[in-house]
């Protein structure tokens, strides 16, 4: 992504400077007040939603979500291994609530996990529900949206929740599809090859 941000930004200076070179250096000036005034803004913001998360953290409001998704877990992961089940569901829980960059390292130790005990299903199914990004409150587009002066930023909640359901729906019963019915456990033998055998006459 930083290939493509330099490209654009060359190409776009580049543009400038043979059409209209006059208006470069104001343009250059312009933007990075812009950026500079957006990106107050939004660490305004996120600092508000992180310490509201983090309050939800420390009273343990994400593991009692963790705990009552549990149930419905082992048969979602088709897994019986509690460790994975708990950071699978401790990470979908984070990105239910959009805590930020907490989704990521529960996920992957979710998956390692899944994956040590041969459960390719349940880190395909973690990987795509995360994916999806069920969120209940998306913190990013709510904090563009006041940086941006909104009057009614919370709008965007109810279309945007509708939309991550719907698709999370449809990764789920995608994987379920083209997903073998049983993980193949680790310690199984793997199929030998059949020789051909040709019959003499």
């Amino acid at each position: 992504m930083n290939g493509v941000f330099a490209a654009m930004f060359l190409l776009s200076a580049l543009l400038f400077l043979i059409f209209e070179p006059e208006a470069f250096l104001p343009a250059l000036a312009a933007g990075g007040e812009k950026a500079v005034s957006l990106g107050l803004s939004l660490a305004a913001a996120y600092c508000v939603w992180l310490g509201f998360f983090g309050v939800m953290e420390q009273s343990g409001l994400t593991s009692l979500l963790a705990r009552a998704l549990r149930p419905a877990a082992r048969r979602l992961f088709r897994s019986e291994d509690d460790k994975a089940l708990s950071a699978a569901c401790c990470s979908v829980s984070a990105n239910l609530l959009s805590l930020p960059g907490a989704p990521t390292p529960l996920g992957i130790e979710a998956c390692r996990r899944f994956l040590a005990r041969g459960n390719e299903f349940g880190a395909h199914m973690l990987f795509a529900l995360n994916a999806a990004g069920v969120q209940l409150i998306s913190t990013t587009a709510l904090s563009f949206r006041l940086a941006a002066g909104s009057a009614s930023p919370a709008d965007i909640v109810p279309p945007i929740l509708l939309s991550t359901l719907l698709s999370a729906a449809l990764v789920v019963l995608l994987t379920f599809l083209t997903s073998p019915k049983r993980p193949r456990s680790p310690l199984a033998p793997r199929p030998r090859p059949r020789l051909r055998t040709h019959s003499r006459r």
